[in-house]
């Protein structure tokens, strides 16, 4: 039997649009997020999901929410170890900013992320670390058929998927999830494989149908 892991990122929020870091700040979504948050609610409604297990963070909360509103008696829960990477220093800075003030910085971060600690904050190994336990753990909570949801953030999801496909972080840059898309995952005994990374045809069809 195969479990199906449903792997979204939040919706967009303006901090995302105007390109400013936001880690573990607590920002909402904005108008557009939460329209792209109602479409992949739509696109995931028929869905038989278990459980819904999402980040704390308002901006998590508020897609699960949303997804959780076709599936009313399908739990939300809240769980630390898909919050976002701890960026220290540089959450809220503008990235155009960051990209000025720190120039070294951002040249190793582009060739050889893996081997970076943001200052107060997490390297990408610390977060894929907690990302994989996490989903282990949660994983075990459910029967080997069942479909369950994961509503995390930018590089939580990234890390994730680099072990999912086998992919060192240091070049997590070749897979994308952008804001609202979905990922599926597999899970059968201790083999994991994905087979949709960054689905976001719901979201043009929500522009299509605007």
């Amino acid at each position: 039997m195969t479990m199906r892991i449903l792997l979204v990122r939040h919706g967009e929020t303006d901090w995302n649009r105007f390109r400013r870091f936001q880690g573990r700040s607590d920002v909402p979504l904005n108008q557009a997020g939460r329209d792209q948050a109602h479409a992949l609610a739509l696109a995931l409604k028929d869905e038989p999901i278990a459980a819904i297990h999402s980040s704390p963070l308002i901006r998590t909360m508020e897609t699960a929410r949303l997804i959780r509103s076709f599936h009313p008696s399908t739990p939300l829960i809240e769980e630390e170890g898909l919050i976002e990477m701890n960026l220290g220093e540089f959450d809220g800075m503008e990235a155009r900013r960051w990209a000025e003030e720190y120039p070294g910085f951002q040249k190793v971060w582009f060739e050889t992320p893996a081997d970076l600690q943001m200052p107060g904050g997490e390297s990408l190994p610390e977060v894929q670390k907690r990302a994989v336990h996490t989903f282990h753990r949660i994983a075990t909570l459910y029967p080997s058929e069942s479909t369950f949801l994961l509503c995390s953030h930018n590089f939580v999801i990234l890390t994730l998927l680099c072990h999912v496909c086998a992919i060192p972080l240091n070049r997590f840059r070749d897979l994308r999830q952008e804001p609202a898309a979905l990922s599926v995952l597999h899970k059968e005994g201790k083999r994991l494989w994905a087979s949709v990374i960054n689905e976001r045809t719901h979201l043009d069809q929500r522009i299509e149908g605007a």
